[in-house]
């Protein structure tokens, strides 16, 4: 017996408070690490929950009424509201309750007014036919506003007269297209500073309604039964859709942009936009707001595709155009005449007939929904519902569409097939090198494996960008034959070697068939990856990748998964391999004492002792395959979308953040969706990482009577 002697100085009690100190280190420890993941839990939640909570309106005073008349127009700009009544009186008055300005002359009433849809210009139009163009100025930053005559102060004459409605649009920089009706005809006016006025006259029946977009490019008129659309461009008129009605229109508004029609009638409101066939670009009666009703009031905000009814009673409900149904009520009170919102969003101006009143709106995201992140949503001019991610547009009028799901679709895709291309590898790979091979080689390769995991990603994603993209693509035939004759290489080689020469018998000795499979598998690669290319073109007159019906991407979703398999290799062979070298030596032993082979020693002993180490090597390799992010970046397309297949780009969420975020104005809906991503890809982690430990922890009860042993 070895006589091992205790130091004197090293009492129990300096023990004990060494245990005791060296526990509470790791306690505390422990305890940080999971204040880090609930704090940066909370901080995810803490950005992204403001894009799900609910509007909200607080009152201003009640004022006064400004005139006797009833407002034929009425605006809300730079803390003050402008209206124009029925007399033609125009009037600025400051929203904080302070004395209003001196009421000008405008027009001789009782006129009809028209306004573009940023309401900065207005078309005052009287019963003798001659109408005058007014703008509200606030151009001067500290001075009162005032009215601007961009034609001149004078009126001028329509060319008729009994026109009761108009239309009004601003097709260009100081040009303008008004549109007028006496309820029979259609007269189109072109008016432009400091030239003459064009006038044309369209032949149109019955009207009751008008409505000009945005940029002038479409005229929409309804009557009690049909809605028709002119198309207009330049000087050419030309009646482009026709559609019966069943039920007479109430109201006509077009969303921001321009894009959308809404029509309110007794069965609610319709959204119609344009949208591409075989017959060319014609209006679509697209859907109907679930609960909308035609009210006493419709109207649209001048920056986003929001819209509101105000009932007869003065209930307010808000919708939104990818939004199913009423996403906001609010009790005004009774007697709402005319409302109109503040430009961004934030205010709406309602007059009655005792007086005037301004409420505050609290509502910065009203598109966003769990919903519209989620399903599929028919965005305008789409020919049908979809997932759609694009957060930046040059055109102005754009809509931005927020869906995560071709995100998360093309997150699992490059996982799934960079654990398909890497999980048999590696495995396979560990199996020999901790069951067959021979130690020394073995001290050779599992160092040079994981040497390869410390290799950047970047580099990884650079090299599959710049060179194996472009070389797949020249040889993709090859490359898809390759697992096919590698495959049929190594089965072949079983009875092979059994029939090798004398002299090649030292190699064929046990855990040295490596030194003749790795030279015989490069001559098969390097001849599929040569040969099939060059017959293929010969026979086909072009590559393979030119010739794919659904085309071909060069840096596509193979591509990533390749680059991103080769990355995950070296992880999960590690893993894998230390789980199986650990399974104590006398299981292998006794097996193969009792009489079993070295495969089925493997198979029923190993790795079942080896099984909640493997799967966690896997959960672990999956779990760096979808947080992933340079390698997914370079070597696809960083194409957003669902359907595309194995040779079209991909976008994951880790590189959607990555690319995205230094474009993201803080505090956006952008911004804080960006932030959503990053969550989701934590909560999916975290839901992973979770199932595999329990999984794991299964594995390890049922088999944990052979790690006990030996």
């Amino acid at each position: 017996m070895i006589d091992n002697h205790i130091p004197v100085n090293y009492s129990n009690r300096t023990r004990r408070y060494v245990d005791r100190l060296t526990a509470r280190a790791i306690a505390a420890c422990g305890v940080s690490v999971l204040l880090v993941m609930m704090l940066l839990f909370v901080w995810l939640l803490w950005v992204v929950m403001p894009l799900f909570a609910t509007p909200s309106m607080q009152a201003g005073p009640s004022q006064p009424v400004l005139s006797a008349q009833p407002a034929v127009a009425l605006g809300v700009n730079q803390g003050w509201g402008w209206r124009i009544d029925s007399q033609g009186e125009g009037r600025f008055f400051p929203l904080n309750g302070a004395a209003p300005e001196p009421s000008l002359q405008l027009a001789r009433g009782p006129v009809v007014s028209a306004a573009t849809a940023d309401n900065s210009s207005l078309l005052l139009l009287q019963p003798d036919g001659n109408f005058r163009l007014v703008q509200p100025d606030f151009s001067a930053a500290d001075a009162m506003p005032n009215w601007k005559f961009p034609l001149g102060d004078g009126v001028f004459d329509s060319g008729g007269s009994g026109f009761t409605l108009a239309a009004l649009a601003a097709s260009g920089a100081q040009q303008w297209l008004a549109a007028l009706s006496d309820g029979q005809h259609i007269r189109l006016l072109r008016l432009q500073a400091g030239q003459p006025m064009q006038s044309d006259m369209l032949a149109s029946g019955p009207v009751n309604q008008l409505l000009l977009t945005p940029n002038g490019s479409l005229l929409f008129a309804t009557s009690e039964h049909s809605l028709r659309v002119w198309q207009i461009n330049g000087q050419q008129v030309t009646l482009r859709d026709t559609f019966p009605l069943t039920h007479p229109p109430r109201q006509m508004a077009l969303l921001s942009g321009g894009r959308s029609l809404l029509l309110a009638d007794e069965r609610g409101i319709s959204q119609w936009f344009d949208v591409a066939d075989e017959r060319g670009v014609h209006l679509h009666r697209i859907r109907d707001f679930a609960g909308a009703r035609a009210q006493q009031q419709l109207i649209t905000e001048p920056q986003r595709r929001v819209f509101a009814t105000i009932s007869a009673a003065g209930e307010l409900q808000m919708f939104a155009s990818k939004r199913e149904g009423v996403f906001f009520r609010h009790a005004l009170g009774e007697g709402v005449q005319q409302a109109q919102f503040a430009p961004s969003g934030d205010g709406l101006l309602i007059e009655r007939t005792d007086g005037w009143q301004y409420w505050r709106i609290d509502n910065p995201w009203p598109d966003i929904s769990l919903k519209n992140l989620w399903q599929k949503v028919w965005y305008e001019n789409y020919p049908q519902p979809d997932w759609v991610w694009q957060s930046t547009a040059v055109d102005d009028p754009y809509q931005a569409k927020f869906s995560l799901v071709p995100m998360v679709a093309g997150t699992l895709k490059a996982a799934a097939l960079a654990m398909l291309f890497a999980t048999p590898l590696a495995l396979a790979a560990a199996i020999y090198t901790a069951w067959f091979m021979s130690p020394a080689l073995r001290r050779w390769i599992k160092p040079a494996m994981e040497m390869m995991g410390a290799l950047p990603s970047v580099v990884v994603g650079l090299f599959a960008s710049l060179w194996l993209a472009p070389q797949i693509a020249a040889r993709l035939s090859g490359v898809l034959l390759l697992p096919i004759a590698l495959a049929a290489t190594l089965l072949l080689c079983g009875p092979l070697l059994k029939r090798l020469p004398s002299r090649w018998r030292l190699l064929d000795a046990p855990g040295r068939e490596v030194w003749l499979l790795v030279p015989l598998l490069l001559l098969v690669s390097a001849l599929s990856l040569w040969l099939m290319p060059l017959a293929d073109t010969a026979l086909w007159g072009k590559p393979l990748a030119e010739r794919l019906p659904g085309g071909y991407e060069q840096r596509n979703l193979l591509i990533a998964a390749l680059a991103m398999g080769f990355a995950l290799v070296p992880l999960i062979f590690t893993l894998a391999e230390d789980a199986i070298f650990s399974v104590p030596a006398a299981l292998g032993q006794g097996s193969l004492a009792l009489g079993a082979t070295a495969w089925q020693t493997l198979s029923r002993v190993i790795l079942p002792s080896a099984a909640s180490g493997i799967f966690a090597a896997l959960m672990i390799g999956f779990g760096r395959a979808v947080g992933e992010t340079m390698i997914v970046l370079m070597a696809t397309g960083n194409t957003p979308v669902t359907e595309g297949g194995l040779f079209h780009g991909v976008r994951a969420l880790s590189a959607n953040i990555a690319v995205e975020m230094p474009e993201a104005a803080a505090g956006s809906a952008h911004y804080r969706i960006l932030f959503l991503s990053a969550l989701v890809l934590l909560v999916f982690t975290l839901i992973l990482n979770t199932l595999a430990e329990v999984v794991r922890q299964r594995l390890r009860r049922r088999y944990g009577q052979h790690e006990g042993q030996g």
